[in-house]
C-alpha cells in the first residue's frame, strides 16, 4: 500500500462570496423628481428606511436636517432636469457631500421600477463605492456658467428673429437680402427702419445705401420694389422689436458676466481685480455677439494664462469654456479623463481582442 493512499483526501472548502464590501456605511441614495424626493438611508440591520419628502423647500430643508440626525456624510442621487440643484445645494452647505450620478449607471433591477426602490438600489451601490459622481463646477462657476448659458440662449433667439426679418422681407418678394452681405449692417438696419417707419419708395431706399456697398444702386432700387401687403409689414416690425429686445438682453448678460468675473478674480488675488495686460483693441471690423468688455485680461488675470492664444479659440469661445469646466482641472485624474469627459475621444469597446464598438 502507497503512503498516499494511507493518507485521508482533505476536501477543498471554496468561501462563498459573501457580498460587495460596505465601503460607505453612512451612505444614503435619492432618486429626485419633480414632486418628491425619494431617500433611502441604511438601517443598520441589513435593511433600508426610505422617507418620501416633497420637493417644496421646507420639505428638502427637513430632508438635509434628518440626514445630519442620522449621520449621513454622502448621498448619491439620481435625477432628470435640474430637479437636483436644490437637494445638491443645501447638503453642500450641511456639509453633506453630494454625488449626481448618470442615471444609465443606476439602472434597477428588471420588473422593480419604483422610486423607493429606486432610491434603496442607489443607496446600495453608493454604500459600496461603485458609482462616480457626475463633474459639477463650484458655486462662483456655477454662476459664471449661468450667465453664460442664458447669453448664448438669448443669441440663438436673436438669430431666430433675424430669419423672420429676412421672411417677412421674402414674403414682399423684398429682395434686398441677396444684394448686400448682411441686413444686420449699417445700410440693412436703415432701410428696414424705413421701411417700418412707412417710406415704401424704391429710390428713397436706395438713398440710404452706404458707400461702401458693391451692389450699384439700380441694383438696389431693384430689389426694394415688392408687394407692401399689411400682415407682412406687422411681421417685419414684430420681428424688428423683438430682435432689439434680445441685444438688449444680452448687454445685460454681458454685465453680469463682467461683474461675475470681477468678483471671481478678486476672491482668486485677495481682493485685486487690477488687470496687468493692457487692452489692445483688435484692427478690423468687430465680430458679431462679441462681448460688450475685453474678455481676454480677465481670463489671463483668472486663469494665469492665455487661452486666446490656441488657434481656433476666441474670447467667447474660452470665456464659454471656462464657465462650464471652471480652472480647477485635479477634478480629473489627467489629461486623457478629461478628453474623455469631453466627448472628444472614440469609446472603445473590446471583447475577445475585437474592436466592438468604437464611437465618439
Amino acid at each position: 500500500m502507497s503512503k498516499d493512499k494511507g493518507k485521508k483526501k482533505t476536501k477543498k472548502v471554496k468561501k462563498a462570496i459573501q457580498g460587495l464590501p460596505v465601503l460607505q456605511p453612512n451612505a444614503a441614495g435619492a432618486d429626485i423628481g419633480d414632486t418628491k424626493h425619494d431617500i433611502a438611508i441604511n438601517d443598520g440591520r441589513g435593511g433600508h428606511i426610505v422617507r418620501v419628502f416633497k420637493s417644496f423647500t421646507t420639505d428638502i430643508e427637513e430632508a438635509v436636517n434628518w440626514l445630519k440626525d442620522e449621520g449621513i456624510t454622502t448621498v448619491a442621487m439620481e435625477s432628470t432636469g435640474v430637479y437636483y440643484l436644490p437637494f445638491y445645494l443645501m447638503l453642500e452647505e450641511a456639509g453633506i457631500e453630494p454625488y449626481l450620478v448618470n442615471a444609465r449607471h443606476v439602472k434597477n433591477v428588471t420588473g422593480r421600477k419604483k422610486d423607493d426602490t429606486d432610491a434603496m438600489w442607489i443607496q446600495r451601490l453608493h454604500s459600496c463605492g461603485l458609482l462616480q459622481k457626475c463633474f459639477q463646477p463650484d458655486n462662483d462657476f456655477r454662476k459664471l456658467r449661468t450667465y453664460v448659458r442664458q447669453r448664448k440662449g438669448l443669441i440663438t433667439r436673436s438669430s431666430d428673429e433675424v430669419r423672420r426679418m429676412q421672411k417677412a422681407l421674402e414674403l414682399m418678394n423684398i429682395k434686398i437680402h441677396t444684394v448686400i452681405s448682411d441686413i444686420l449692417g449699417k445700410t440693412g438696419m436703415q432701410i428696414i427702419e424705413a421701411i417700418i417707419g412707412g417710406n415704401y419708395d424704391p429710390v428713397e431706399l436706395s438713398k440710404l445705401r452706404d458707400p461702401r456697398i458693391k451692389a450699384t444702386e439700380q441694383e438696389i432700387i431693384k430689389s426694394l420694389q415688392g408687394l407692401w401687403e399689411e400682415e407682412y409689414l406687422f411681421m417685419l416690425e414684430q420681428a424688428y422689436n423683438t430682435y432689439f429686445f434680445y441685444q438688449q438682453q444680452i448687454k445685460e448678460c454681458d454685465n453680469k458676466i463682467h461683474e461675475q468675473l470681477l468678483k471671481q478674480i478678486g476672491q482668486a488675488n485677495q481682493g485685486d481685480i487690477t488687470v496687468d495686460q493692457p487692452i489692445i483693441k483688435k484692427k478690423g471690423k468687430p465680430r458679431k455677439n462679441q462681448f460688450e468688455f475685453p474678455v481676454s485680461p480677465l481670463l489671463i488675470k483668472l486663469t494665469g494664462v492665455d487661452l486666446c492664444q490656441i488657434p481656433g479659440i476666441s474670447e467667447v469661445s474660452a470665456l464659454e469654456f471656462i464657465s462650464e469646466t471652471g480652472i480647477d482641472m485635479s477634478r480629473w485624474k489627467n489629461a486623457k479623463h478629461f478628453a474623455a469627459w469631453l466627448n472628444v475621444v472614440p469609446n472603445t469597446k473590446i471583447t475577445g481582442g475585437k474592436i466592438i464598438s468604437s464611437k465618439t
